[in-house]
């Protein structure tokens, strides 16, 4: 008989187990930063054909020259990228060599995004299919790479980069060199 009255109590028991556990998660502050399997490896192989008029393409052969530089990658169509684009024109007035991929995008588009939003870029790729984008590990739009002067991806900054990134991407860049 008292091996039934304890298993009346068992879904009770189990159903607190359910609640603190769910409780736990809830209060337990999330880890939000995203850990890329491409950090500390080199940029994969690309050539991109230029889309911004009177901007060069992009290869990865122009981040093995010695100078730590951003690698943004972005879209006309992108409102994330619209609300970062003031950041990009501070990192480049502080010196900082931006280059980036367009993704899915078209050379008018580009050049109405540049003209609306300020032109960081040095150089600006075309990957129209995403393949340079997925090769990077990249899954979304806007995504910033920091590239030491030999190639290698040292630092991923997913989504927008907001006013407050950007002394964490100087010093990247600075660790960089």
């Amino acid at each position: 008989m008292t091996n039934r009255r304890w298993l009346m109590w068992l879904p009770l028991c189990a159903f607190g187990v359910v609640v603190a556990v769910v409780a736990w998660g809830l209060w337990r502050p999330a880890d939000r930063t995203v850990r890329s399997a491409m950090v500390g490896k080199p940029l994969p192989d690309f050539t991109l054909a230029p889309i911004a008029p009177g901007k060069p393409g992009l290869s990865s052969a122009d981040f093995r020259r010695g100078q730590p530089r951003l690698l943004n990658v972005f879209a006309s169509w992108c409102v994330p990228c619209i609300a970062e684009a003031p950041q990009l024109m501070t990192l480049k007035a502080a010196g900082v060599p931006i280059d980036a991929i367009a993704i899915k995008d078209t050379p008018q588009d580009i050049g109405n995004f540049l003209h609306r939003n300020g032109d960081p870029y040095a150089r600006i790729g075309s990957d129209v299919h995403s393949r340079v984008q997925l090769a990077l590990g990249s899954s979304g739009v806007p995504e910033t790479f920091v590239v030491d002067g030999r190639g290698i991806i040292v630092a991923q900054h997913v989504g927008d980069i907001r006013a407050d990134d950007v002394p964490g991407i100087l010093r990247a860049l600075a660790d960089a060199k």
